[in-house]
């Protein structure tokens, strides 16, 4: 069975998203990942996957997920419902979204994830943004935020597909993320 979980993306839901923040027009409107100064390797289109369930989680630590279930080069998702909840595009989408703690973060990328997928704007807030990008990208992992319908594979292991835009020059790559179960 498949589930696209890539936000469909509206006219209306442009200009929120453009209103609240600015930078959804350099390759970060919707469901994408911060590309940094990397290149995202054909090998990484599959993976194996897994979904944790982190709804009502603010600061998600390592105590939140079972690391034992992550495997190097896995695809790495995490379901906070904050998507669904706070509505796409709105200023309070961007600035008070769930985040992973540092911890999380280095565990995930100790373990040589390929990809960390999240239903909200970024893995940290703020100025920790991009820095935490850029530390993912360093080690081997991209971060795809603003993923959706991740309520059908929460819980599951699955094949994820994700199909980035062959656009360069961008800061931001828009992709097509696939869950086969």
């Amino acid at each position: 069975m498949l589930f696209d979980l890539t936000l469909r993306i509206t006219p209306d839901m442009m200009k929120t998203a453009g209103d609240s923040e600015k930078k959804v027009f350099s390759g970060h409107l919707g469901t994408h990942f911060d590309v940094m100064d990397k290149a995202f390797p054909l090998e990484y289109t599959k993976r194996e996957a897994v979904c944790f369930d982190v709804w009502g989680l603010v600061e998600i630590g390592p105590e939140d997920i079972d690391l034992s279930q992550v495997k190097e080069g896995m695809f790495v998702a995490f379901c906070s419902g904050f998507i669904e909840e706070a509505g796409y595009g709105s200023r309070r989408y961007f600035k008070e979204h769930p985040q992973l703690s540092q911890a999380l973060i280095d565990g995930l990328l100790d373990k040589k994830v390929s990809i960390i997928g999240v239903d909200f704007a970024g893995i940290r807030r703020g100025k920790e943004h991009t820095p935490a990008d850029q530390k993912c990208a360093d080690r081997g992992a991209f971060v795809v935020e603003n993923l959706c319908n991740l309520g059908e594979i929460c819980g599951k292991t699955f094949a994820a597909h994700t199909y980035p835009m062959n656009y360069a020059e961008m800061s931001g790559l828009p992709c097509r993320v696939v869950a086969e179960v």
